[in-house]
């Protein structure tokens, strides 16, 4: 859509791609309704009381295929509801952090499949870099300042989500990077800021104004809230393996590597009037993750600045997980998933009511995963003919073309344009993990973010039976896929 320079461009996401194998059939429920048919087919040849005997069993294997229950079918619930039975019988949903027992140095004191991550100082800039030794990646973080994207003017908001727009694309072009991720955090405020405000701006004269300001002072900053933002960069280890090579190998030559791409983010991010104050050091990180598991001990960790900043101790002293949250240390949190963006045009702008929700505390990421242009070249080639399959298909047994399926094959045409035109491909993923000091505050702030994510006009749903790893990936700027 073109509209003039001084108004706001609109955008529009594309959809949820929910293909399958056949008729929008995925794998499981494609199993689940053949078995079904064959069974029916068997009986009908068999004659006799087969076919009444059979019956039930065919009709609950085609509800288990066909009937949703929270937005997934029951043989797509299967896998979920099995693995968290493992878990259970495993103890895996309960962490108790070995107080007596030291960890491995360079180790990262996390629970879960997290507790494989590296820490790597860099020698030369003292940024903390952490590598994951499964998945062959090396993550920087920088903290970012942003002056208020809804007071600037259009022109302003357009220019800048061009630049941010470029600045992912680049990320598409080197194939170097395997995850950028978009973290802001919402904390109690210690009111520190304030205070030392007053303490070097103030007139302390005695009388009744200034006494009662500085009571004010002192009551304000503590029951207020902060935030605080990242952006984490994770270089893809197998793809930059020459250039890594040819720096000096390892991970010191991996760092250099970063540093390189850490570098050009950073120039993208001031040409869109983004501050990168620094690029976080083991301390930083230490804070950012004992504050994830235990919100509470933000003000005191704020309030003395040399406190909490002991990386291998940062993790959580316990975490327990349940099927729709978790409790870590003076916290119950849950995260939820953006199953939907905005399927209309929207301003730029229209994540404002998500992020600044009163009164709850909540982290919200992206991660984008940029895709090389051959890789999503081929990826759209592979959608465009199963749209294409799907449609000839319907059209044999005479099954109607519905908006949805003509909405999605829309979208991947696009796509196909937008790439053509030298845009890249990401794939986003929007998480939010809602905290609270109790259960019943817990479902209140979730109702609060739900109605917050409707008046985005996107859609959250809650994450169940897996919410210690989507913490990871949505509380922690460690560029983790959930």
């Amino acid at each position: 859509m073109t509209t003039p320079e001084n108004e706001l461009r609109p955008v529009k996401f594309s959809r949820l791609a929910r293909r399958g194998i056949i008729l929008g059939l995925t794998g499981p429920r494609l199993l689940t309704a053949g078995t079904a048919a064959v069974i029916m087919v068997v009986a009908l040849y068999t004659g006799g009381s087969a076919p009444v005997l059979a019956a039930p069993l065919v009709v609950l294997l085609l509800t288990v295929t066909l009937v949703p229950v929270a937005g997934r079918t029951a043989v797509e619930w299967l896998p979920i509801a099995a693995r968290w039975g493992r878990r259970t019988m495993t103890g895996q949903t309960t962490f108790r952090a070995r107080i007596g027992k030291p960890r491995p140095a360079g180790t990262l004191a996390l629970p879960g499949d997290a507790a494989a991550l590296r820490e790597y100082t860099d020698p030369d800039t003292g940024a903390v870099y952490i590598h994951d030794p499964h998945r062959a990646t090396l993550t920087a973080i920088l903290d970012v300042q942003h002056p208020a994207f809804v007071l600037l003017d259009a022109t302003d908001q357009n220019r800048r989500v061009t630049i941010w727009g470029r600045a992912l694309a680049s990320a598409c072009r080197t194939g170097r990077i395997a995850t950028v991720q978009v973290l802001e955090r919402t904390l109690p405020d210690s009111g520190r800021p304030l205070v030392d405000w007053w303490r070097t701006h103030g007139v302390r004269d005695g009388s009744w104004a200034s006494e009662t300001y500085e009571q004010l002072v002192e009551r304000a900053g503590p029951a207020g809230h902060r935030r605080a933002s990242t952006i984490s960069v994770a270089l893809e280890m197998r793809a930059a393996a020459r250039t890594i090579r040819a720096a000096g190998r390892g991970l010191r030559g991996a760092a250099v590597v970063l540093r390189q791409e850490v570098d050009a983010m950073i120039l993208a991010l001031r040409a869109a009037d983004i501050t990168v104050t620094r690029v976080l050091a083991p301390s930083d990180l230490a804070v950012v993750l004992r504050t994830a598991y235990d919100p509470s001990v933000a003000p005191a960790l704020d309030r003395h600045g040399d406190l909490g900043h002991d990386l291998a101790t940062a993790g959580p002293l316990a975490v327990t997980e349940s099927w729709g949250s978790l409790r870590s240390d003076s916290a119950y949190q849950a995260v939820l998933w953006i199953s939907e963006w905005p399927r209309s045009y929207v301003t730029p702008g229209f994540l404002q009511p998500l992020l600044a929700s009163t009164g709850v505390q909540h982290t919200f990421t992206i991660l984008f995963t940029p895709v090389r242009a051959d890789a999503a070249a081929r990826a759209i080639r592979k959608a465009k003919t199963e749209h294409i399959a799907d449609a000839a298909q319907r059209a044999k047994i005479g099954q109607v073309e519905d908006a949805t399926q003509t909405a999605e094959y829309t979208d991947v045409l696009q796509q196909e344009a937008d790439l053509t035109a030298g845009h890249g491909l990401l794939r986003a993923v929007g998480l939010i993990t809602v905290s609270a000091t109790n259960t019943t505050e817990l479902e209140r702030a979730v109702a609060v973010i739900e109605q917050a994510a409707i008046q985005s006009s996107c859609e959250s749903r809650r994450l169940w039976g897996q919410q210690a790893q989507a913490f990871t990936s949505a509380a922690l700027p460690l560029c983790r896929m959930p």
